[in-house]
């Protein structure tokens, strides 16, 4: 098979950090589990992770001699803010430690605060969360810093704190760290073909005793990436947009959308073994400003076009243990 020489130059693309810290340091960040990592939604498709064969969309060698390396690691210790890119992420099965430990629940209706409704929460990727000391598995979780749109900080120890971010969202809001019983969201679905509901707001349940809205895990390639851009160029398809946990580089012969071929598969990062589930469907989020990227309907739309609204992969951690950017992985 002839190798695509503009392809190849796009795959190591160089969107993530340009300087790397030094071990345990945090650096600057954008902005969800069952035991096991996944909550079925109702409107999947079984079809979703058939790997789609011509052009570019097929993964160019097979599954079993896939290689690629971490390129990034995120947390998102507050629901739909912006979080933190890492060095180093300590994983176990309820994900990446710290990873969506706080959200935002509405008084008025008790329900977890989420981008997914941007027209009651829109404003939440305008603020940015991390935690004033790196969360250690099985210790308290320390406190979280957060950053509101005109700079002002607050922490989740403070007093005022829920009066601090219920003024600033205009929304009546508690910082909770224990979700409900039985958590939900809402959820719009913008008027774009391909999408199971269209111009509808919906209910959704969320995995018992936790803020994610499906998965403890999110792993995104550059491939996929690139492969989007190739397919709307107009359109900023960048990893903060996404919001994935582990960003993997696939080596120079992978292209497309690699993951689909990962599905049943596991990746042995570090220390931990991640399973891939099935593929992640997309929602409004991806399309919304946040940081300098603009409001961008055509990101999802793109998604929905190409790839039935998949981006990335939705994963459940099979042993915990500690991933580190530059990690190997190899796919089992």
């Amino acid at each position: 098979m002839e190798r695509d020489s503009k392809t190849m130059g796009r795959l190591r693309h160089p969107d993530y950090v340009a300087e790397w810290p030094q071990p345990d340091e945090q650096v600057r960040g954008s902005a969800n589990a069952q035991d096991a990592g996944l909550l079925g939604r109702s409107d999947y498709k079984s079809t979703m992770h058939t790997i789609r064969f011509g052009e570019r969309d097929m993964a160019i060698a097979e599954a079993s001699s896939i290689t690629a390396t971490v390129t990034g690691l995120w947390r998102y210790p507050v629901k739909s803010m912006q979080g933190e890119e890492l060095n180093a992420a300590e994983v176990t099965e309820r994900g990446v430690v710290g990873d969506r430990a706080y959200a935002l629940l509405d008084r008025e209706t008790g329900k977890v605060a989420s981008a997914k409704n941007p027209r009651k929460w829109a404003r939440l990727f305008e603020f940015r969360a991390a935690f004033v000391e790196s969360p250690r598995a099985g210790a308290p979780l320390p406190p979280v810093r957060i950053t509101l749109p005109d700079g002002t900080l607050t922490t989740s120890a403070d007093a005022n704190v829920n009066a601090v971010l219920s003024e600033a969202i205009g929304r009546q809001v508690t910082l909770a760290s224990t979700s409900p019983d039985t958590p939900a969201l809402e959820e719009y679905w913008p008027d774009i073909e391909g999408l199971a509901r269209r111009d509808e707001l919906t209910d959704e349940p969320m995995p018992e005793r936790t803020f994610f809205d499906a998965a403890v895990v999110h792993v995104l390639t550059t491939a996929t990436l690139d492969r989007l851009r190739s397919l709307y160029r107009e359109g900023r398809f960048e990893v903060h947009r996404f919001r994935p946990n582990i960003v993997l580089t696939p080596d120079a012969l992978q292209a497309g959308f690699v993951e689909d071929s990962w599905v049943g598969r596991t990746l042995v990062i570090g220390e931990g073994r991640i399973a891939v589930l099935r593929p992640c469907q997309r929602c409004v989020m991806t399309t919304l400003p946040q940081g300098d990227l603009p409001r961008d309907g055509g990101i999802l739309r793109t998604a929905a076009k190409f790839h039935e609204v998949n981006v990335g992969v939705y994963c459940a951690v099979q042993r915990g243990g500690t991933i580190r950017r530059s990690d190997a992985v190899r796919i089992e």
